[in-house]
């Protein structure tokens, strides 16, 4: 089965991220045309590398490929966990790239990490979910269909949210469910990592355009707040899809809707705080100011997080595939998909500095731990950079 995206509707997505699961028949779409037929447009010469901010990488490390794994990067003080797809699960201390120990579960992954230091779970492709202790595999578990988004490991349970859309936990210790909550969803899903997360004492997911709040004990629903509504004539236009990473800070959570908007909650009374129109693919973060986002054209848009008024936007790196951004310190930092890792100044987006790595592309977007720049490529090259 193929299907053809006019470039209106998504424009400049990487053939992997356009990628859905027809989850009422169990088949897989695939053969995006991203621009009509048309070639890719080329980016701009960035010129020479000026640091204005001195970084230098201090160790690298490698993992297996994570070339078709949606990889969430976990980073909990000095330890940063990560997988690749064949299975493969390691914990690196940030300080010294150097293991503190690594696992191989013997199955391909479609969803990792989750961590809260002493638990670690991921999801493999032929659906179960298996927790490790320390590197220690403890369980795994059955699910009923495939899972995109890596679990959450919080209060001593394990939350996952699947394809489908129906969220479940699971105690960490043993791997007994203790709830299950379905929806009838959409029959498209993207095959890329959603929004799943702790507020407080509650949960937080993405479905579909909204943001939902769950009681973690039992699964009830606290509050929804819509941030996106599907328009558009067939199941891919109307796509409203949450996409992680998201920006948290106190109460306030602020997403992104799939090529449709971004937008900010307050989960303490789960209402919309502001929602503005976005036409990205990956997630976003921030601080208590700004919000920081890339746009499928390799635009960099920064929103005020009071009201989401456009604080800037830059095109310096216009048509380079950018992972989602992160905050740190005066710099956001975006990889792209020549293995280019980008500082750009929070103020208004000038270049600070530029960071290679294999060139096989930035698989995640980056993490920092014990001061340490962590990003991971996609033929499993980890590199940590520090300042000067």
């Amino acid at each position: 089965m193929r299907f053809v995206l006019t470039p209106f509707s998504l424009p400049w997505v990487s053939r992997a991220k356009c990628l859905v699961s027809a989850l009422l028949v169990g088949t897989v779409l695939s053969g995006c045309s991203l621009w009509g037929g048309s070639s890719k447009p080329v980016p701009a010469d960035l010129g020479p590398n000026v640091a204005v901010l001195g970084v230098r990488q201090v160790w690298s490390a490698r993992s297996g490929s994570v070339a078709g794994l949606p990889l969430d990067i976990h980073a909990s003080g000095h330890v940063v966990t990560l997988a690749s797809a064949d299975g493969v699960v390691v914990a690196l201390d940030a300080r010294s790239g150097a293991d503190l120990w690594r696992t191989a579960l013997g199955e391909s992954l479609s969803a990792g990490v989750g961590s809260d230091g002493k638990w670690t779970a991921v999801v493999s492709r032929s659906n179960f979910l298996m927790a490790l202790e320390a590197g220690r595999e403890l369980w795994r578990k059955p699910l009923q269909t495939q899972t995109f988004t890596a679990p959450l490991v919080a209060g001593n349970r394990i939350f996952v949210l699947s394809a489908d859309r129906s969220v479940s936990a699971y105690d960490a210790a043993t791997g007994r469910r203790l709830w299950i909550q379905s929806r009838p969803g959409e029959p498209l899903v993207l095959r890329q990592s959603g929004v799943l997360l702790a507020v407080g004492d509650t949960l937080v997911v993405g479905l579909s355009g909204r943001l939902v709040g769950f009681n973690p004990d039992n699964g009830s629903v606290r509050w929804e707040a819509p941030l996106a509504s599907a328009r558009g004539t067939n199941d891919v236009e109307r796509l409203v899809e949450l996409v992680g990473r998201v920006s948290r800070v106190g109460d306030s959570v602020c997403a992104r809707s799939f090529q449709a908007a971004v937008g900010c909650v307050n989960t303490a009374r789960g209402t919309v705080a502001w929602t503005q129109l976005a036409a990205g693919t990956e997630g976003i973060h921030g601080d208590g100011d700004l919000i920081f986002g890339t746009e499928s054209n390799g635009a960099l848009l920064a929103w005020r997080r009071a009201d989401g008024t456009r604080a800037w936007t830059s095109d310096r790196l216009k048509f380079r595939k950018l992972t989602a951004p992160l905050v740190l310190g005066r710099s956001v930092v975006v990889g792209d998909e020549t293995g280019l890792v980008h500082l750009l100044s929070r103020d208004d987006g000038s270049p600070l500095n530029r960071l290679t790595t294999d060139a096989s592309g930035i698989a995640a977007a980056p993490v920092v731990a014990a001061d340490t720049l962590v990003a991971v490529t996609r033929n499993g090259g980890i590199y940590g950079f520090r300042p000067d």
